[in-house]
């Protein structure tokens, strides 16, 4: 805590821009301004309330441009803090675009194998296999579920097992009359969930890397995630929860 007074100027209005960003995101304002406002807020901020950090990572010059440059440059590629101890360096540095690179990339290589699978019918053809035996809504949730993890299994990466069911299901969610919230929801309930609880996936792989504890040997106590799952087929089949599509936005689908 010393370290952090030290380095940083902190206070309640540093919130301001957080608390910008969540105004934003609650008033259902579009994702991509909300976001990138967020981001120049918090770049001003930065310059108004830390300008002894942002001058020692300007290699202590005093310019407004290479203030501004020091601020680009963290939006970029990050920011690497000195603190004086090695622990709370690695903690406060990083971030930037270029840190989330290697998850757009496996997000638009998912989306575009998935639609050369859906261009060539393959999508289409697995899809009706599955759905004869999915006659109720129940039925169609739990068969989505399972594909989601058994995308995990065999894809070994967390979007590859949204993507792909998403676009999969995404026709039949509708031709029931089913609201979109309920896909999308069903997706994060195993796709998202049970990356964690497998070895060899993405996720489970950076959580032993973190941890230092297998999947194998935490995954009985991750009750979130492998519950999750088990009280969406209840749901499913219970009918509770499950939201339809208004009328005239399920008339609107099958007209176009």
């Amino acid at each position: 805590q010393s370290l952090l007074d030290n380095t940083f100027n902190i206070g309640w209005a540093m919130l301001v821009p957080l608390g910008v960003l969540l105004f934003l995101a609650a008033t259902r304002k579009p994702a991509l301004p909300t976001v990138f406002f967020g981001a120049l807020l918090g770049g001003v901020w930065a310059l108004i309330f830390q300008p002894d950090m942002v001058q020692q990572m300007a290699g202590g010059n005093d310019t407004f441009l290479s203030h501004l440059k020091v601020i680009w440059l963290a939006m970029s590629d990050g920011t690497t803090v000195s603190t004086g101890s090695t622990n709370l360096d690695s903690l406060l540095s990083g971030g930037g675009m270029s840190s989330m690179l290697n998850t757009l990339w496996l997000i638009l290589s998912a989306m575009t194998f998935g639609a050369v699978m859906e261009k060539l019918g393959l999508l289409k053809r697995f899809i009706q296999g599955m759905l004869k035996s999915a006659k109720s809504v129940g039925s169609l949730i739990t068969g989505t579920l399972f594909t989601c993890f058994g995308a995990n299994v065999l894809t070994a990466d967390q979007y590859m097992a949204i993507v792909l069911p998403g676009r999969m299901f995404k026709e039949e969610y509708q031709r029931r009359g089913l609201d979109p919230r309920v896909l999308s929801r069903t997706l994060e309930d195993s796709g998202t969930l049970t990356s964690a609880l497998i070895p060899w996936n993405t996720c489970g792989a950076y959580m032993f890397s973190v941890l230092a504890v297998s999947p194998l040997d935490y995954g009985i106590y991750a009750f979130f995630n492998y519950l999750t799952p088990l009280i969406a087929i209840v749901l499913a089949y219970t009918g509770w929860t499950i939201l339809r599509r208004e009328p005239e936005m399920t008339e609107n689908t099958q007209t176009s």
